[in-house]
């Protein structure tokens, strides 16, 4: 995870008055008045987890700044809660959550869905209280308001072969990244193994696919399905469930299913953990060349110190994943507009820049990706806090 220089700007602790479950807002910076991040909600959720989750996002905001763009990056931020996404009460958890932060979503925290929620919840559920949108505290700094909210909207509404595009840039993001890592580490036929299949692991398991990489296994929630000719990604996609649970009824009959305890086992040179943090604690059991994080902190810091030990690359999560955010404020400012096309190609373009700015900066000063992005993004922030103001204001 990034190192945080300075304490969050601000740490909120929350507990639901039915169920007694906490939640968690963390804002680690603020730029201009406002910050970014997502809400998730998973059991076991903790204020820990949520803070790095924040510190992460300052730095993803801060990797992806372009001068020349109208996206200026804002400050970090994000929300976790700690209840179970599948119980039948999750909806009126958030509803309560959601009542409780009210005020700094109206001024301070833009955001949006993460692991265990989905966008048109969070929607559905700001829409019930009244409120105009999950980011609404962004509208202050728009020029023409109007324009900005119709392009998002309209590019909210665009489906490709499917799948909602906006289920679709994240995982395009992380794809590209592996496919640099790929090059970069010349290998030979290189197969892929993906953790989660929710919109960022279904998403770039289809495009790892379409890039002519098999996938050669999938992790749910319920196990492991895997094939060493690569699955039929498209046909598990498109009959997943809301919950990125596959239908094992849709399997092809030389295809396996595997306990969920053996999704290190399958034989994969490029490795995609996207799903929970933390979920790689033990660097001997990764035997993949290459590793993506499409998932928030999915390797700990022990784990990842043995696998460089190891020669492993790790694209770390901080670059990889780092494209739905982007692509929400290139459209919302209107870097490009509401178009598949332009999405995939902006999203490319800069996850393939980034990504090769980060490797050559490891190789040069001999340190990790990680270290070479956080410096990257420090360098980056301290050039919006000069333009911009003091990165706290």
């Amino acid at each position: 995870m990034i190192n945080q220089v300075k304490s969050p700007y601000l740490q909120v602790t929350w507990h639901d008055p039915v169920t007694g479950r906490p939640g968690f807002l963390v804002i680690d910076r603020l730029v201009r008045g406002v910050c970014s991040g997502g809400l998730r909600m998973r059991a076991g959720c903790t204020l820990a987890e949520v803070t790095g989750l924040a510190a992460g996002m300052t730095a993803k905001e801060a990797l992806n700044y372009d001068p020349e763009g109208r996206y200026i990056p804002l400050g970090g931020a994000k929300g976790g809660i700690d209840f179970d996404p599948r119980d039948p009460g999750a909806v009126d958890v958030l509803r309560r959550y959601l009542m409780a932060v009210r005020p700094y979503i109206e001024r301070f925290w833009t955001m949006g869905e993460d692991l265990g929620l989905r966008q048109d919840t969070i929607d559905e559920v700001l829409a019930d209280l009244g409120m105009q949108s999950s980011i609404q505290a962004i509208y202050p700094l728009l020029d023409d308001e109007s324009k900005a909210r119709q392009r998002l909207a309209d590019a909210f509404e665009i489906s490709v072969d499917g799948v909602a595009l906006d289920e679709l840039v994240g995982g395009c993001g992380v794809a590209e990244a592996a496919l640099v890592g790929i090059e970069r580490l010349n290998l030979a036929a290189p197969k892929a193994f993906v953790q989660g299949f929710g919109s960022m692991g279904g998403a770039t398991a289809r495009f790892l696919a379409q890039a002519g990489v098999p996938v050669v296994g999938i992790a749910d929630a319920a196990g492991v399905v895997a094939n060493p000719d690569g699955l039929d990604v498209e046909r598990l996609l498109l009959t997943r469930d809301q919950f990125g649970m596959i239908d094992r009824g849709q399997l092809r009959p030389d295809d396996r299913q595997l306990p969920l305890q053996a999704w290190l086992d399958v034989e994969a040179s490029v490795l995609v953990p996207a799903a929970v943090s933390y979920a790689i604690d033990d660097a001997s059991a990764v035997h993949a060349d290459l590793v993506v994080e499409a998932a928030n902190m999915p390797v700990t810091s022990a784990a990842e110190v043995s696998l460089a030990d190891r020669g492993v690359l790790i694209i770390p999560d901080v670059v990889a994943n780092s494209a739905t955010n982007s692509w929400w404020w290139w459209t919302f400012f209107g870097d490009i507009e509401a178009d598949a096309d332009a999405a995939f190609t902006k999203i490319r373009e800069n996850m393939r820049k980034l990504v090769n700015r980060v490797l050559d900066r490891a190789a040069h000063e001999a340190t990790t990706p990680r270290a070479a992005a956080a410096a990257i993004a420090a360098e980056a922030t301290d050039v919006i806090s000069r333009r911009f103001g003091p990165s706290t204001v």
